[in-house]
């Protein structure tokens, strides 16, 4: 749900990573980019809302749309958002090269 709700609020590069084989932490993780920080927290709104009105809180948030990413934890998944730059420097996509691709939504 949470790869459709950044899809709806115009996010590029959605990855959905199955990392259940990998980590003990999550068990999957949802990796976007948001173009301008208004962009970064539009998408993360949009997920908060919805999620929330089913129940679905997360457990921990991190990060801040001028710091360039923001993560929310949902126990089993773990959504990053990030801006283009930080995405770049940090390639989660490739630190995880091992998880297996669930979605990808250019």
């Amino acid at each position: 749900m949470a790869t459709e709700l950044a899809s709806e609020k115009q996010a590029r590069d959605i990855a959905m990573l199955d990392v259940r084989a990998l980590c003990s932490f999550a068990d999957y993780f949802v990796i976007c980019t948001g173009d301008t920080k208004r962009h970064i927290e539009a998408i993360w709104q949009g997920i908060d809302e919805v999620l929330r009105t089913k129940d679905v809180v997360p457990h921990h948030n991190e990060g801040t749309p001028d710091s360039g990413w923001m993560l929310a934890d949902f126990g089993s998944v773990i959504v990053h958002i990030f801006a283009p730059l930080e995405r770049d420097y940090y390639q989660l996509d490739k630190l995880w090269d091992k998880a297996t691709p669930v979605v990808r939504i250019q």
